[in-house]
């Protein structure tokens, strides 16, 4: 098993630069080949949703859509599965804090928060609410 930092990933997804990208995806191509199952954290996944759009300019709806594409390929899997759902583009609370639910959930725990939108996942509880 390989985990992908996201400097690797963030290669993969612009391309840029295109030396670097080369490596990373004949490292991946290797990996495919030989079966190795290939992940990306959650933690990193964050860190490339807000790389790609500060330091790449990357539209939200766009660097969500790249990085869903990329763990739905069958090549690269989310650590833990359900982070993929985070980037579902869905109504409400925003990605990292879809994340940070999803790992709580992995766990077995739920999510206590002040925040409104966070809190209106399923599973959360709204310190606070009225």
């Amino acid at each position: 098993m390989i985990g992908l930092d996201t400097s690797v990933v963030l290669r993969l997804l612009t391309g840029q630069p295109p030396r670097d990208a080369g490596l990373a995806r004949r490292r991946l191509e290797r990996a495919v080949n030989q079966g190795e199952v290939v992940v990306v954290t959650d933690v990193a996944l964050a860190e490339v949703y807000f790389a790609l759009q500060y330091h790449y300019g990357v539209p939200k709806t766009q660097a969500r859509a790249s990085i869903l594409a990329m763990l739905r390929s069958n090549i690269v899997r989310a650590a833990p599965d359900s982070a993929e759902i985070a980037f579902e583009g869905q109504p409400g609370a925003g990605v990292v804090d879809r994340l940070i639910h999803e790992r709580h959930r992995t766990l077995g725990a739920s999510t206590l928060t002040f925040d409104r939108k966070m809190g209106a996942l399923e599973g959360a509880t709204r310190l606070g609410a009225k």
